[in-house]
């Protein structure tokens, strides 16, 4: 198989992004789990299943092994939400990264994209969804037409991902595999969105979908199916059947190569092989080569304990870097063999000082920038390092890796020295000269200076950095209390404006290229926790959170929009590369040390997961780039 790749340039602004077949792919040969359903026609033969021209994946060079199709792994999820990190794992996207990351075709046979502007998607003929229904351009006329124009359905309009200055994008189906999106400027977030971890979705399955849409059912049929699933109302009952990344209604039609046959709620999802998955291998081999995936939901700190028992075929959610020398210890009792990616986060823990906060006096603390340059002088990095792992991390910012293009050391280590004289220095320099008795500084309300930092109290190693930055930030006079709340609660919290400050990873992608682009760098999401209602303004073209009121803040978006309507690359870098200087210059997050080991349980009889990798989430999909669906077991 070859990928082939034509990058734009100023004098041709046109990039084919296209996957060839090899001359004389091998003969398709029928799956062994499918044989008797075949001969008793209740299947089609597999030449009917996968498209004309299926994605063929060369395994030799990805240095991977033919498989042998059959058999099932494993692995486990701390709660049920958790299944939908199955979307994730499988990555089937219509464009994906590879392990190059960089953008390839996957679902779609080939993409034009022209100047960034126009970006015409060709389907493969005769793909299917997983109920073996066409999956063609009908379907993304209905998620266009029908639900992303939908005022119930989306009353902010479209995703924002799909807006170009606010401008929607023209969406033509010239044929039953064509499906062409348009601006009049360029929009090169477009085909990273639908290539992320979690995608921009662009199409649905309509065949299924219109039963639940009130354009297209019965409404007395619909009123019935609301009542019965307890839903509020038919958006709510659609809302619920719909979502493609969840995997949590097995009756939803999908292009993965597993699919959930599990209702909830359970403690045992099992997803089963997708007779219509369009990726081939070069022996003419349907994928995936495992039958079946099995999610197990077990208490999410039992998870490295039976990780360590070899309850786990593929295991890395639920574990941590200082599970490594209790499952090192279990390797040969267990069957499996530990292997250590390193994460690609800007920082393994990055406090989020909340701009947008409501209340008034830390409003104002966390917007000045020598408090948050305070603050970070204040943390002994290297203490962490060696005290929580062992000296194994990289003490800095919360940045992009030294792998990145992008990277500086200068504005990796800037305001991330311990400097306690200098810490002490700006936080007398903004007025909190005043102190109680025990030292404390005084905000200028009079109370003391006692940050509250909210955790969701899912990763211990947080707790473990907290103390030991309580412990430093005491030094200042600073006195920092946790509080901890289930995930959902603490990031409605933060999005609220009631939380300070905040304890999370640092940035998802720290191997920001231009091909990914900068999009974490600017306040554009209110996932982004030290501005979310900025982040909720844009989402929202303004009819939520925040307009950036902070010249910093209006600064980034300038530079985002700037670099999304350039097609010029030398400035598109330069753009970047100011806007992570930036990012460290106002120390719009805090970080302490990157490059942190992750451990990765793999059973011995798991064959294809490489020996060395990176454990990404967007771009990566942590397993996702990979390809699962070529790992295999010996069925036997």
């Amino acid at each position: 198989m070859t990928w082939i790749l034509r990058l734009a340039t100023a004098a041709a602004a046109a990039v084919v992004l296209s996957v060839a077949i090899p001359a004389g792919a091998a003969a398709l040969v029928e799956t062994p789990m499918y044989e008797p359903d075949v001969a008793a026609g209740k299947l089609p033969p597999v030449a009917e299943r996968v498209p004309q021209a299926p994605l063929v994946v060369d395994l030799a060079a990805e240095k991977k092994e033919p498989g042998k199709p059959g058999g099932e792994i494993s692995w486990m999820a701390g709660r049920a939400r958790d299944i939908r990190i199955m979307n994730t794992y499988s990555y089937a996207r219509l464009v994906g990264y590879g392990p190059d990351f960089q953008l390839h075709p996957d679902i779609l046979q080939s993409v034009d994209v022209d100047g960034e502007k126009v970006f015409t998607l060709h389907l493969r003929p005769g793909h299917k969804w997983s109920d073996g229904q066409p999956f063609t351009s009908d379907d993304f006329r209905y998620f266009w037409e029908d639900v992303s124009l939908d005022k119930e359905l989306m009353p902010y309009g479209p995703d924002a991902r799909l807006l170009v200055d606010g401008e929607m994008p023209k969406v033509e189906f010239p044929d039953a595999q064509t499906v062409r999106y348009s601006w009049s400027k360029p929009n090169p977030d477009f085909l990273p969105s639908i290539a992320g971890a979690a995608p921009l979705y662009i199409f649905a399955p309509a065949h299924y979908l219109k039963k639940f849409h009130k354009k297209y059912a019965d409404a007395a049929a619909i009123e019935a199916m609301v009542k019965e699933a307890g839903a509020r109302n038919w958006v709510a009952l659609y809302t619920q059947r719909s979502k493609l990344i969840d995997s949590a209604n097995p009756d939803l039609p999908v292009l993965e190569p597993w699919v959930n046959t599990t209702k909830a709620p359970a403690e045992r999802f099992v997803f089963v092989r997708n007779p219509y998955y369009h990726r081939v291998d070069g022996q003419g081999r349907q994928l995936p080569y495992l039958d079946r995936v099995i999610v197990n939901v077990v208490e999410g700190s039992l998870i490295p304990a039976k990780a360590g028992t070899g309850e786990a075929d593929l295991q890395a959610r639920g574990l941590r870097f200082d599970n490594i020398s209790f499952l090192k210890a279990g390797e040969q009792q267990g069957g499996y063999k530990v292997r250590l990616w390193p994460t690609a986060l800007g920082s393994e823990v990055a406090l989020y000082p909340n701009l947008n906060c409501n209340d008034p006096d830390w409003r104002t603390l966390n917007r000045d920038v020598r408090f948050r340059r305070a603050l970070s002088l204040g943390i002994d990095r290297d203490e962490i390092n060696q005290t929580v792992f062992f000296g194994q991390a990289r003490p800095g910012q919360n940045t992009v890796l030294p792998e990145s293009p992008y990277y500086d050391e200068a504005l990796a280590t800037e305001w991330a020295q311990l400097d306690l004289d200098k810490a002490n220095a700006l936080l007398d320099e903004i007025g909190l000269t005043k102190r109680d008795g025990d030292g404390t500084r005084l905000m200028p309300n009079g109370k003391r200076l006692e940050i509250v930092v909210e955790s969701a109290g899912e990763r211990s190693q947080e707790a473990d950095i907290l103390q030991l930055v309580r412990e430093s930030w005491a030094k200042l006079g600073v006195a920092l209390h946790t509080a901890q709340s289930q995930r959902d609660v603490f990031l409605q919290r933060i999005f609220a404006g009631d939380t300070v400050m905040s304890v999370w990873t640092g940035w998802d992608n720290g191997l920001i290229t231009p091909t990914t682009g900068p999009s974490q760098l600017a306040p554009v999401d209110q996932n982004w926790l030290q501005y979310p209602k900025w982040g909720q303004y844009v989402q929202t073209a303004g009819a939520a959170g925040e307009k950036p009121d902070v010249e910093f803040g209006q600064k980034l978006m300038a530079l985002y929009g700037e670099w999304r309507g350039t097609t010029d690359a030398a400035r598109r870098d330069a753009i970047i590369r100011e806007m992570v200087k930036i990012q460290a210059d106002e120390v719009t997050s805090i970080g302490t040390v990157q490059g942190v080991l992750q451990p990765v349980v793999v059973k011995s009889r798991l064959h294809n997961v490489p020996e060395k990798g990176i454990f990404s989430w967007d771009p990566g999909a942590h397993f996702g780039i990979y390809r699962p669906d070529t790992f295999w077991v010996d069925p036997s």
